[in-house]
């Protein structure tokens, strides 16, 4: 049979009847229509809202409501390849950085990243480089040291 607008009908077992409740006890959800006995939720409009637990300060007001600080996180603090061409140490360390007031915190770790040249050999050593900061290294003849 051809489908067309006129005898369009759902594919068989896509759809399903609603459960119809309280219409008698022979149908299996009559007298208290599944809801049990007695009770806040056996009640007409019964329920609590969303979020209620019991008359315990729910979450949404136990949890601070000024900004939240993630601990477990590690800061970086970056530093590029222009900048330390500028320094005439060969070996160049986190030590050496916060001398030089190229990063602020010694408890941050040390990003090294790829923006300018490297013209000198160095051996760098900081927490994370970039793939192109290596490269760059490494063509300068130079290393790249994780600490």
């Amino acid at each position: 049979m051809e489908t067309t607008l006129h005898n369009l009908k759902p594919t068989t077992g896509s759809r399903k009847d609603i459960k119809r409740l309280g219409r008698g006890t022979s149908s299996g959800k009559g007298k208290t229509a599944g809801k049990g006995t007695k009770g806040q939720n056996a009640r007409t409009g019964g329920g609590t809202r969303p979020g209620f637990e019991g008359g315990q300060t729910p979450l949404y007001r136990r949890v601070s409501k000024r900004g939240f600080t993630n601990f477990t996180t590690t800061n970086y603090s970056i530093v590029n390849l222009e900048q330390i061409n500028l320094i005439e140490a060969i070996d160049i360390t986190p030590e050496v950085l916060f001398e030089l007031r190229l990063i602020r915190n010694k408890k941050d770790g040390i990003k090294v990243l790829a923006k300018g040249e490297l013209t000198s050999v160095k051996t760098i050593k900081a927490h994370k480089f970039s793939i192109a900061a290596v490269a760059a290294i490494e063509q300068a003849g130079g290393k790249a040291e994780v600490i």
